[in-house]
């Protein structure tokens, strides 16, 4: 975790820590944007325009604004099926369905909505879009909409626009979509066409579709869930109070497996949460601090794992060597998955690469030269394994913030969005096949290629250092040592595509640093990883900050 740990971390929600929901939901009506601040406009970060309706940043406004401009999106890319719209369970996601349907009606835009009136985990659209889209039945071509803001906290909402590629859109996609809602806003909306919200629910374009089904049918073409079932363990699924939880009890009623949803309460509040490492109530199923309650149960299960309110990340509870249950980092599990998965999945293209961004541990590289198989390093956002996922260019696609996905067991395209239920099945899967946890195999995995520590800190930075960080080239990094080592690379362009990276990335042969700047806050974040040690890692972190304040000061 970040900085030091607040005193109150990995403890339960005082009513002191709670939103105010009606607050929150009459903020979303009554407040209007000042688009003077940037804090205030329609921006889209890695995973869609997220924001308070508190802050004046996630209100009615901007996602009339929004989806309007979808709309307008999407017709000059001559997108005419149907536009699968989902949400969290967040207390700003209905609302904003209701305005975004409210829209898209009055478009005339064939909407399909959850046919339970639920919620939908993100991996559940991507998969709806792609099972749509190469079906073959249908002419038309289909998108989506998932209203959330992923693990953020309760006062938070999200909105992010899936492109018939079923993954989240690229920077050129929602650059469009933004500057076009931040126009359509500059005119007070007059440029939006709208319904009321009781007509809407009633258009002729406006129709269900069962998401649920859907994916939970479909999962044997993906995972052993013979292999799980005929294993007999114990699994504990906990959905942090998300989109995932009707998923889970499906999965086990329709799969046969002992699985006990370990939390099924749906609270816009999260009171049940446990606190962040800052104190905060963040649904984030990588941290051990928001994970505390489930680590605490996971003596009750083989396996117990997590997912943050729209399903999209993964956190993995289980025994290690020694017998201790405890949360596995993600960069751990990812390497684990990755090495199992290359091992046992016969029906994928020999050419598949693995995928993985470049902030992601260093293991990951040694395993996937064990397997032979090339890697493919981007920059940072899940954008950027859509088109690998989408033609098996890939086969596996990694960020070191828990999101993954994978093929099929034949190799098609499972999901080109983040599927945190995948991974957290994978995990009782190797556990079923090879007898060994992940937790096991990570310590086989690091007994052979070395037991890496890496870490992220917060630096600070003003936004024109933010911006200097942002356009750095490698001649500017005059350095030829970190931390005792021969620098071996400079990179501000990822080596998987050549794509900007938004930042710099130095390595050694021993280890490396990568520093971004961040896009909502004053800081710009170092990640590291060293194969020596901790203190060694706080010796590349040094440096790291110092080389870096250097070229942006």
């Amino acid at each position: 975790m970040l900085g030091r740990m607040a005193n109150r971390a990995g403890t339960v929600a005082l009513p002191s820590d709670l939103i105010d929901v009606s607050a929150l939901l009459d903020a979303y009506y009554d407040r209007k944007p000042d688009l003077s601040d940037p804090a205030q406009r329609v921006v889209f970060g890695t995973s869609g325009h997220r924001g308070s309706s508190l802050k004046n940043a996630f209100n009615e406004a901007h996602i009339a604004a929004i989806t309007q401009a979808i709309v307008e999106y999407r017709a000059g890319q001559g997108i005419t099926g149907p536009l699968f719209l989902a949400k969290d369970t967040h207390a700003l996601s209905d609302p904003a369905q209701s305005t975004a349907l409210e829209v898209l009606a009055a478009n005339n835009v064939t909407t399909l909505i959850d046919a339970r009136d639920g919620y939908t985990p993100t991996p559940a659209l991507s998969h709806s879009i792609l099972t749509w889209n190469r079906s073959g039945q249908h002419a038309e071509t289909a998108d989506g909409i998932v209203v959330t803001p992923s693990h953020n906290p309760p006062a938070d909402g999200g909105f992010k626009y899936n492109p018939p590629t079923g993954g989240p859109a690229d920077t050129d996609s929602t650059g469009w979509i933004a500057n076009r809602a931040n126009e359509l806003l500059g005119e007070d909306n007059h440029g939006v066409k709208r319904i009321p919200i009781d007509r809407a629910r009633t258009a002729d374009c406006i129709g269900t579709h069962d998401f649920l089904a859907g994916y939970v049918d479909d999962l044997p073409q993906v995972l052993d869930l013979d292999a799980i079932r005929n294993s007999g363990l114990r699994i504990g699924a906990d959905p942090l109070g998300g989109a995932s939880v009707d998923y889970w009890a499906a999965i086990g009623e329709r799969h046969g497996l002992d699985l006990t949803v370990v939390n099924p309460v749906v609270d816009p509040q999260w009171a049940f949460m446990t606190l962040d490492w800052d104190e905060k109530i963040r649904m984030d199923c990588s941290s051990p601090y928001a994970m505390a309650s489930l680590i605490e149960k996971a003596g009750d299960y083989d396996i117990a794992t997590g997912n943050d309110a729209d399903a999209d990340r993964h956190g993995i509870v289980c025994a290690g060597p020694d017998g201790t249950r405890a949360l596995m980092n993600p960069n751990h599990y990812l390497a684990v998955a990755i090495d199992y998965l290359f091992r046992h999945r016969d029906g994928w293209p020999v050419t598949s690469a693995i995928g993985k961004t470049l902030v992601s541990s260093s293991i990951i590289d040694k395993v996937a030269a064990s397997t032979g198989r090339s890697l493919l390093e981007v920059p940072v956002g899940f954008k950027w394994f859509v088109s690998g996922l989408l033609d098996g260019g890939i086969a596996f696609g990694g960020e070191e913030s828990a999101g993954a996905s994978f093929l099929t067991r034949n190799g098609q395209p499972w999901s080109t969005d983040k599927d945190g239920i995948l991974l957290c099945l994978l995990a009782s899967e190797i556990t079923a096949v090879s007898g060994k946890t992940p937790a096991v195999r990570y310590a086989e995995l690091t007994a052979e290629f070395g037991d890496p520590v890496y870490a992220r800190i917060d630096a600070a930075a003003d936004r024109e250092q933010k911006a200097k960080l942002g356009r750095l080239s490698p001649e500017q990094v005059t350095a030829d040592t970190l931390a005792g080592d021969p620098i071996t690379a400079k990179l501000t362009e990822a080596p998987g595509n050549g794509a900007p990276i938004g930042g710099l990335k130095v390595t050694t042969e021993r280890a490396w640093f990568a520093a971004r700047p961040s896009g909502t806050e004053d800081v710009y974040k170092i990640y590291a990883e060293s194969f020596v040690g901790a203190d060694h890692l706080t010796e590349v972190q040094a440096e790291a900050k110092k080389l870096v304040d250097s070229v942006i000061s």
